[in-house]
């Protein structure tokens, strides 16, 4: 664990630099909010111009400070950050809690990346600027101007907005839901979510990371710490809306939109995503106090059968379906309800079920090897009470000792039943004041356990990569001062890393078309070659089909004329000519340099599939061929590969390869392409493999 971040987030002995005697500023809330905290480990207030603020000995400088000083919160204006920054350096500081605003979130960049130095050269860390502070209820830390320290809990909570982070902290003690730390981590200037995660994964009085994101500073990082963490990690992305790429010049770069490469991105560091604050919240709760559940048996016992049914219809939406139970739990669960109750699964013990029946009920069957995880509903009746009833649930899941089965509870009713379900959040028990979100909590457990399995290797060993001649191709484009590959110059570099392209050539008049039609074989393809028409379809720039000489000369003539027409002084290097390959099913890989991530790979079915229905998924490279694989099955016409109505499967093993491949070549000259596609690729028959018809790669710029 980094010193630096433990003494920045757990000081022994914290400096307030800007502390204030007048109440209402933030150097004196962050004073007073300190001691209403109960920290123990030295407050140190700093004013040149104060002797005392609220009993407290003022000091003149960090410098003139006795004792240990492990963090020092500053609130003096902007221009001051920096003197203040080398005196704590000279102190011996280890981190920053730069509270202070005015810094690139208004431009002033500069300042902000010398005040990173200078405290990187004195060792020390840096938490902001612009932040509230930090929290720690183990540390009894309240250094910031939240107004308390939130509920106790085992979750910690990382905030991009500090005003999110005031409001949940409040929400803690609505919602019952505790955490242990509350950091705000404003600018990123040097702390960013990668570090929190590595720093959290490793603090003993966290159990789950709450992360409320807005943009990644380096998001690649943050992909690689948390697919290394042990513990649960649940994000709520905001600012997520489409805002694509209108000018790109590629399908990928059209179709990427932040949600989309932000949620590849996720899946791949195995975090749980949020919907929205309240989901937020509820994948916390099941998160930070039950186990993962890593079977698919999923029972769901209830007095009622209406939230029964609710909890079998949210089951199939949280992808944790319903089955019924087998005979033997069945037959035991038929001892503790009346006969026309139903021990199938919901399990419905009906409304004449009392503590003892849910006692026994829930004792039994969390102790079967059948049941995975246990879902218990509970409807308000005037002939119990709610507490009786928590409290038998909590007593049968204790004494059962098993400690790797989750278990979540839903009462619906009134003061009674929220009552209950405080008390059973506070013995660990997460409970919910809906069926369907405690059937959806259970679903995020599920969740959780299936992203600990497929986290792995991302490597892809691709032993056919030529990056050498690769890199010449794309020297020798940025010699012409292009940075646009034409299509031959592209498929050459798909060609150096073994990706399956079809043979073409340029022609640079009819004649040479002709004699390169009749070596490839009948039926041709022509197509322009020109770095400056991109969509070589929308300029009239492609024929198909063509089956002899005469039809390869009118094209040749025609697709020259369509050139000129479309673009005057367009630089035309020819005529490509190949072979028209036999059809398949048309799909597209594609990729874009994500300023977040660096390379991406997106895959989808062509056609009509990805110009209108846009049914695309995303990964960031490089991947694994497993990971490709999976690609395959997301998009909703995934069936289409697997052979419908009469058609025959394709080769999916072949076109995964392929996808791997394809990752591993932008992620190797990420420093270089900026997008890129290959669209159609033609995807045969099971056992026949896959072909590369065209392909599009645009440089960055440099």
């Amino acid at each position: 664990m980094d010193d630096a971040i433990n003494g920045l987030l757990r000081p022994k002995g914290i400096a307030i630099v800007g502390a204030s005697d007048t109440p209402g500023k933030i150097g004196h809330t962050v004073v007073k909010k300190l001691i209403e905290g109960g920290y123990e480990d030295g407050i140190y207030p700093v004013n040149p111009k104060a002797d005392e603020i609220l009993g407290l000995k003022v000091y003149k400088s960090v410098l003139d400070i006795p004792g240990r000083v492990d963090a020092a919160a500053i609130t003096v204006p902007a221009k001051f950050v920096y003197d203040v920054a080398k005196e704590c350096g000279e102190k011996g500081v280890k981190g920053l809690i730069i509270i202070t605003s005015g810094f690139s979130e208004v431009g002033e960049v500069e300042l902000e990346e010398q005040i990173v130095d200078l405290a990187h050269s004195y060792g020390m860390r840096i938490l902001g600027p612009n932040v509230v502070g930090t929290l720690s209820n183990t540390d009894k830390l309240n250094a910031s101007f939240a107004p308390f320290l939130p509920l106790k809990g085992s979750a910690s909570l990382v905030s991009q907005s500090g005003a999110l982070l005031i409001a949940m902290d409040a929400i803690t003690y609505t919602r019952r839901i505790g955490f242990d730390k509350m950091i705000s981590i404003g600018n990123m200037s040097d702390l960013n979510f990668a570090d929190m995660v590595n720093y959290l994964d490793n603090d003993d009085n966290t159990k789950c990371l709450t992360l409320y994101i807005e943009g990644l500073k380096d998001g690649r990082r943050f992909i690689d710490e948390s697919r290394q963490a042990s513990k649960p990690i649940v994000v709520l992305k905001s600012g997520v809306s489409e805002h694509g790429a209108a000018a790109a010049a590629s399908h990928t770069g059209s179709l990427a939109g932040a949600t989309k490469v932000y949620s590849a991105a996720f899946n791949q560091a195995g975090v749980i995503q949020a919907t929205d604050l309240n989901d937020l919240f509820d994948c916390t709760l099941a998160l930070s106090l039950q186990p993962p559940m890593r079977g698919e048996n999923l029972l769901v016992i209830t007095n009622g059968g209406g939230v029964g049914v609710l909890a079998t219809d949210s089951a199939e939406q949280a992808n944790v379906p319903l089955k019924f139970a087998p005979k033997d739990v069945q037959e035991e669960l038929k001892l503790h309800m009346p006969a026309f109750g139903s021990a199938k699964n919901p399990v419905d013990l009906t409304g004449m079920a009392d503590t003892d029946w849910y006692h026994d009920t829930v004792n039994f069957a969390f102790t079967h090897d059948w049941v995975d995880a246990l879902v218990v509903l509970y409807c308000e009746t005037a002939m119990t009470n709610p507490m009786e009833i928590a409290q038998s649930i909590y007593k049968a899941i204790s004494e059962t000792g098993i400690k790797d089965k989750p278990v979540t509870v839903s009462f619906v009713g009134g003061e009674r039943c929220e009552e209950a379900m405080q008390w059973l959040v506070e013995h660990d028990i997460p409970a919910y004041n809906a069926p369907d979100l405690a059937v959806k909590a259970m679903g995020t457990l599920h969740d959780f356990a299936r992203l600990q399995e497929v986290k792995g290797d991302t490597s892809y060993e691709n032993k056919q990569a030529d990056s050498k001649a690769a890199r010449e191709i794309i020297a020798k484009v940025r010699s012409d001062g292009r940075t646009a590959l034409t299509e031959i110059e592209s498929k050459r570099i798909f060609k150096a890393y073994g990706l399956p392209v079809v043979s073409t050539e340029l022609a640079t008049s009819e004649d040479k078309a002709i004699k390169l039609a009749e070596a490839n074989g009948y039926p041709v393809v022509l197509k322009i070659v020109s770095p400056d028409i991109l969509h070589k379809s929308d300029a009239g720039g492609v024929k198909v089909n063509l089956k002899d000489e005469a039809s390869v000369r009118a094209a040749y003539q025609e697709i020259l004329k369509n050139a000129k027409a479309y673009k005057a002084d367009a630089d035309v290097h020819g005529i490509a000519v190949q072979h028209m390959a036999p059809w398949a099913t048309e799909i597209i890989i594609g990729s874009i340099n994500d300023a977040t991530f660096g390379p991406t790979v997106m895959f989808g079915l062509g056609g009509i599939f990805v110009e209108v229905l846009k049914d695309v998924t995303f990964r960031v490279a490089p991947i694994s061929k497993a990971e490709a694989a999976a690609m395959l099955d997301e998009i909703k016409s995934s069936p289409i590969l697997d052979g419908v109505r009469g058609e025959t499967a394709r080769d999916k093993a072949a076109l995964a390869d392929v996808l791997a491949k394809y990752a591993f070549m932008v992620a190797d000259l990420t420093d270089e392409v900026k997008e890129s596609d290959a669209n159609p690729v033609l995807v045969y028959e099971k056992g026949n493999g896959v072909m590369v018809v065209d392909a599009r790669i645009i440089l960055k710029d440099k």
